[in-house]
């Protein structure tokens, strides 16, 4: 029996002899070996020797993967590891006992069940908590930290994301029967693939696997569409394309492939179908592409809500946006494409394992899916960027890559070609070098996390909005422009002599702006000014003081009074459209000289302007454009006003006429 090291916690102890265990070697020689290549720091030298020991112990398990997932040897071995990971000194053990013995001395009560929500999952029943409420849980950091050296129940990339939806319902943090019935589920789904049989006329590439499948015996329909008629058949998706098989009398016909990636402009939307072409029931997708002359529709048909239809949108937007990665950063070599396909079929197991765990309340496929998740977050593009950086520079196939894992489980049967990148023996140089190069990608994901939550806040704020009806909408937009319209009176004073000293600073400072040619600083100091107001705005914590706006909908008028006003104000509206277009239409008669006396005219004025506009700065005709209006809006201007004139051209535009316009249910056939 070895010696304990003191300065590591219990848990810590038992999992650095576990994996000397592993080994086959003696935990002096694991220290000794550690301190020689990591040469590590005092301040974290028991974290380091945790992160040491289990990356060469879990590189040895998953390269002859002897223990199976389904017994629970890998799930209570790994979960020991991030336990360590996140108490690995004597110290942290000795606070972690110190802060829970405290919080049971304050509480002096027995433990009671949490209260939980309506929709809970049914793995957190009513009773988990009592089982798990003493055990040792699992942060976020362990978890990710885990996925870093081998990607079986996390991606380093969405890993965090990831444990987010494992830990909805339990405060954000892992317990093992969790953590162990979701390995467990992992285990289940990749069984339950190997199963399925290959689409019907196809023959499945070397790299090509199964994903998910729908419309059998045993699972959901799926109905095809074309036209009016339905076809029910069999649905199923790999790494490279969507197969539909519609059902015969025996057997499914041959299927039909909708390749998904090949890089062209295709897409997969929602739809809704129903009878005689009426989109009544929203649980549908149509492919569209630029080969095909008509979309392809596919339902999913269910009681209640769009589940499954958003599930397998989401999935077949991960495949489409893989292969555009792979184009996009000309991953070329197979092995580092596989390996890319190797995550994303990772990813898709999780999701499916999850779902299984938590079935009442299903959990968010995106945080379980790379591509998809990362290509609607704010920046995500960038973690993007960075993962592909991060792939070209690895130079050694890792026993504990994404491909490697699913070489140990058996996902595949076929070879992957493997001859470019010499095997790696999982040693602590590769491990060391393989955590540099995750380290700006982690700090990536971290930034563009954070920056999804404010979107996230902000976005909800606008949620309510967008519920409201049209009413509601325009008493809001009156409210919020309630502002200008308290100004619009004051604008209207200045504009017509109400308020001479106004009046004149105005025409002044217009003429200096417009003569200098200062509209730039003009423009520069309405800026300024703005900054000042929010400034005082924030000095006096408007923000604070009004928290919301509110908007009464509250009116004086009857029922019939409010009638007769909607009435008056779609009429209003009737005569504003009717009025624009006789006004296009007169336009249009000019222009294509349908009258020649007006048509002359016209151009005769164009002519005019255009030359006084080539001789005659545009600044002078600025300047002398507002001393006219000003003056036209004064007293003095009122008595030069000529009616006759206004009358003139009143009736020079009434006698204008209109292009005919004829409205017709079907357009004529053109002569051929």
């Amino acid at each position: 029996m070895e010696k304990k090291k003191k300065h590591l916690s219990s848990i810590a102890n038992d999992v650095v002899r576990g994996c000397a265990q592993k080994l086959g070697s003696s935990v002096d020689k694991l220290v000794e070996e550690f301190e020689i290549e990591r040469k590590p720091d005092v301040n974290n030298y028991s974290r380091k020797l945790v992160e040491f020991c289990s990356a060469k112990a879990v590189a040895d398990m998953f390269s002859k993967m002897e223990e199976q997932i389904g017994d629970g040897a890998v799930s209570r071995f790994t979960f020991d590891m991030m336990l360590a990971w996140q108490m690995p000194s004597f110290s942290d053990e000795q606070s972690s006992s110190e802060s829970i013995a405290k919080e049971k001395e304050d509480r002096k009560v027995p433990i009671q069940l949490l209260e939980e929500q309506d929709e809970v999952p049914l793995f957190y029943s009513d009773i988990m908590p009592l089982l798990v409420d003493n055990d040792p849980s699992v942060g976020e950091d362990a978890f990710a930290w885990l996925g870093s050296i081998v990607p079986l129940a996390s991606d380093v990339v969405n890993g965090r994301f990831t444990f987010e939806s494992l830990t909805v319902s339990s405060a954000n943090r892992l317990h093992f029967p969790a953590y162990d019935k979701f390995l467990k589920e992992i285990d289940k789904y990749v069984k339950y693939l190997q199963k399925q049989t290959t689409p019907k006329g196809v023959e499945l590439a070397d790299d090509e696997f199964i994903l998910h499948v729908e419309g059998t015996s045993g699972t959901q329909r799926v109905v095809r569409h074309i036209g009016g008629t339905s076809w029910p058949g069999r649905l199923t998706l790999t790494n490279y394309a969507l197969y539909f098989e519609a059902s015969g009398i025996i057997t499914y016909e041959d299927a039909l492939k909708i390749d998904l990636a090949k890089d062209i402009n295709h897409s997969m939307k929602p739809a809704a179908t129903g009878p005689f072409g009426a989109p009544i029931f929203d649980k549908a997708i149509i492919y569209e592409s630029p080969e095909k002359s008509e979309g392809i529709v596919l339902e999913f048909p269910e009681l209640t809500s769009s589940t499954r239809r958003d599930h397998w949108l989401a999935l077949i937007k991960e495949i489409v946006l893989l292969h555009r990665f792979l184009s996009k950063f000309e991953v070329d070599s197979p092995v580092l494409a596989w390996e890319m396909h190797a995550r994303t079929i990772l990813g898709i197991i999780r999701l499916h394992a999850a779902r299984e765990m938590l079935r009442i309340a299903l959990p968010i496929p995106n945080n379980f899916l790379i591509f998809t998740l990362f290509d609607g977050l704010p920046k995500g593009d960038y973690v993007l960027e960075e993962l592909a950086q991060s792939l070209k520079q690895v130079n050694t196939v890792h026993p504990c890559s994404a491909s490697s894992i699913l070489r140990s489980l058996n996902v595949f049967q076929q070879m992957v070609p493997i001859i470019e990148l010499k095997e790696d023996d999982g040693g602590s140089a590769s491990v060391s070098d393989q955590q540099e190069n995750l380290a700006s990608l982690d700090n990536t994901v971290n930034q563009v996390r954070e920056e999804a939550k404010e979107v996230y806040i902000a976005k909800a704020t606008v949620e309510g909005l967008k519920e409201e009806g049209v009413g509601d909408s325009v008493y809001v937009l009156m409210e919020l422009l309630s502002p200008l319209k308290s100004a619009l009176p004051w604008i209207e004073d200045v504009v017509k002599w109400k308020r001479p000293a106004t009046t004149l600073c105005v025409i002044v400072v217009t003429l200096i702006i417009t003569y200098k040619e200062w509209a730039g600083k003009a423009l520069a100091a309405i800026l300024l000014l703005l900054v000042g107001k929010m400034l005082r705005a924030r000095k006096r914590r408007v923000r604070d003081n009004c928290k919301e706006i509110v908007v009464c909908t509250a009116s004086d008028q009857t029922i019939m009074e409010s009638i007769v006003s909607a009435q008056h104000g779609l009429r209003s509206f009737r005569d504003i459209v009717q009025n624009t277009n006789i006004t296009i239409l007169k336009i249009r008669s000019i222009f294509v000289s349908r009258t020649t006396k007006h048509g002359n005219i016209i151009m005769a004025v164009m002519v005019g302007m255009a030359v006084l506009l080539a001789v005659i700065p545009l600044k002078f005709m600025i300047m002398g454009f507002t001393l006219y209006y000003a003056a036209m809006k004064s007293k003095l201007g009122k008595y030069m006003q000529n009616e006759q004139a206004d009358r003139r051209m009143k009736e020079w535009w009434d006698s204008i006429p209109v292009v005919p316009v004829q409205t017709v249910d079907k357009l004529p056939e053109s002569p051929k």
